[in-house]
């Protein structure tokens, strides 16, 4: 496993460059590309830059896109992970709409997580046992969560299942997750993560100090590569 570090001056910077490193690993994939995306304000700044600067150079045929967690609600809610990606990206690039593999947030959360682990298994690739993105994009909370993992459910870290259903800590809003062995299985994993509110929990996890087990982000390998895309602002 290898981690590469890039440091930007702003989210803004840290989005364009993160979206040539994406048309890169699409157009180096032969076949399909799988990517679990990931929901918030960096991920919103990227989908935005990729559908203004990368709508024709990027073969969207290719690429088939999944949600590493989302809320559980409709995809019109403006909670929805779903509704900000279609809105700022999928809206606006020409891909087929059997690529796109939501999360039914207004559906029932197990049965749900349930339904989403075998579309994964239909369309994405297996190894060692997993399924293997091509990419997991993740971002990181004030208290070191990654996807939908909190720290008060480090199991689902290391579930036997592809998704669970996990809560907020503070709202108790349910939400479907990727589980910590499906990130992990990955070929690439990506974190997104700006903001001088990440910078402590970031310094803890990078140094391994502090508190630094007790948050998810901290636990999360790749199978290959893992990316951290930081701006000046998370970066300690």
């Amino acid at each position: 496993m290898k981690t590469h570090q890039f440091i930007y001056p702003t989210p803004a910077a840290l989005a364009a460059a993160f979206a040539i490193h994406f048309q890169k690993w699409v157009l180096k994939k032969k076949g399909i590309y799988t990517v679990a995306l990931s929901g918030g304000s960096t991920p919103k700044l990227l989908f935005r830059y990729l559908a203004e600067n990368f709508r024709d150079s990027i073969p969207w045929e290719n690429v088939h896109f999944f949600w590493g967690d989302e809320r559980c609600v409709p995809p019109d809610d403006a909670e929805s992970n779903f509704k900000m990606t279609h809105e700022t990206l999928l809206q606006h690039i020409d891909i087929p709409p059997e690529n796109i593999h939501r999360i039914w947030g207004e559906a029932e959360p197990i049965l749900e997580a349930e339904r989403y682990a075998a579309e994964i298994l239909e369309v994405v690739p297996i190894k060692n046992a997993w399924p293997a993105f091509d990419l997991v994009m993740l971002g990181m909370g004030e208290d070191g969560h990654t996807a939908s993992i909190f720290p008060h459910q480090m199991e689902l870290l290391d579930s036997t299942k592809i998704c669970a259903v996990a809560a907020h800590p503070v709202s108790g809003q349910q939400r479907i997750t990727l589980t910590g062995k499906a990130i992990k299985n990955a070929d690439n994993v990506t974190f997104l993560i700006t903001g001088s509110s990440k910078q402590r929990v970031l310094k803890e996890i990078r140094e391994k100090t502090g508190h630094w087990e007790n948050y998810p982000a901290a636990h999360i390998l790749a199978g290959k590569d893992l990316f951290w895309f930081l701006d000046v602002f998370a970066f300690a």
